[in-house]
């Protein structure tokens, strides 16, 4: 069983279609996804943030984030104190750091369309 960690990132771009979700969804397949338990509240954000920014396609956002059970993406805990640690050591926020640490605590390949977070992942590998 090949096991991946997920963020908001890379399942919002399948979600509401945006650039790189070809990319994400061929990387998904077959894979057990999973994410921190702040997945579905990251989500829900961007749902929010995109109906506010384009009001007329609303309806159509929050009918895209209605599918998110179809990405079947398991949500876990994760060791705050070691979040915590890691976002100190790394600089990046605490949301991020989770998804991070969830990654290195799993062993498994983290999909993020996060620059930032991406490379942070690349320079200090599991």
């Amino acid at each position: 069983m090949i096991v991946k960690v997920v963020d908001a990132s890379a399942a919002a771009a399948v979600l509401f279609d945006e650039a790189g979700s070809d990319e994400v969804a061929r990387r998904m397949v077959g894979a057990t996804l999973v994410a921190p338990a702040l997945f579905g509240f990251e989500l829900a954000n961007v749902c929010v943030k995109k109906s506010k920014h384009t009001p007329n396609q609303g309806q159509d956002f929050v009918r895209a984030f209605g599918g998110r059970a179809d990405l079947a993406v398991g949500e876990m805990g994760v060791d705050h104190d070691g979040v915590v640690d890691l976002a100190v050591a790394t600089g990046l926020s605490a949301y991020d750091a989770s998804y991070l640490w969830l990654s290195r605590h799993l062993g498994a390949e983290l999909l993020t369309l996060d620059r930032r977070l991406a490379k942070v992942a690349a320079d200090s590998p599991i």
